[in-house]
């Protein structure tokens, strides 16, 4: 995976940046933390533009963010309140909690976002709850944005300034990404081992109102 994406690096930069990080949205395996310090470093040793290295990243990786948008407004609420009364244990939520996460993403969505786009394994699919929350798309294109541009700009300026050490960056923040992938894998097994406790937990509180 990562000879691939230097070999396309070093054959493309602007486009290849832009490619790759609309790639890394849809598909996580692909990694932003490999793809921007490469190509801060591309930038410096071949006398490249670094500001249109992250603006050709960021625009990639926000068609990426836009696809997973619609996605969530295609799905809209009562269409997934309908999946969870079905297969709710898939999904670990029920359509009690499922209105929860809603109300709570009106109030604080935007920052929800722009919090998300910094968070390895979380940046690629946080936009799908805003879509399905109705969040409008100038407010998630503005925070989006912005978590977007700022997670690309340090990656590059990082691989711009280490230099032929760009690999430090990667060998720091690959781990971090599997830790916190870890452990959404380990939150969303708990969550399927005690998602009958939480139904039962919802339909007391039902019965008792």
């Amino acid at each position: 995976m990562t000879d691939w994406i230097t070999q396309l690096m070093q054959q493309g930069s602007y486009l290849a940046a832009a490619a790759l990080m609309f790639l890394e949205n849809l598909f996580p395996p692909i990694p932003s933390e490999i793809v921007m310090p490469l190509a801060g470093y591309i930038a410096e040793r071949d006398g490249k533009s670094l500001i249109l290295m992250i603006l050709a990243g960021s625009a990639g990786s926000l068609i990426g963010a836009l696809f997973w948008y619609y996605v969530g407004v295609y799905i809209g609420l009562e269409r997934l309140k309908a999946f969870s009364r079905k297969y709710g244990r898939l999904l670990t939520l029920t359509p009690g909690e499922i209105d929860t996460a809603d109300r709570w993403f009106d109030t604080h969505g935007g920052k929800a976002v722009f919090i998300g786009r910094l968070i390895p394994g979380v940046r690629t699919f946080i936009s799908v709850p805003a879509g399905i929350s109705g969040m409008s798309l100038p407010k998630f294109l503005t925070y989006t944005s912005a978590g977007t541009l700022l997670w690309t700009a340090l990656l590059a300026i990082a691989g711009w300034y280490l230099g032929q050490n760009y690999d430090a960056v990667k060998g720091w923040l690959s781990p971090v990404s599997n830790v916190v992938m870890a452990a959404i894998v380990i939150w969303y097994v708990y969550r399927v081992l005690t998602f009958r406790r939480t139904i039962r937990k919802e339909d007391a509180k039902g019965g008792k109102a």
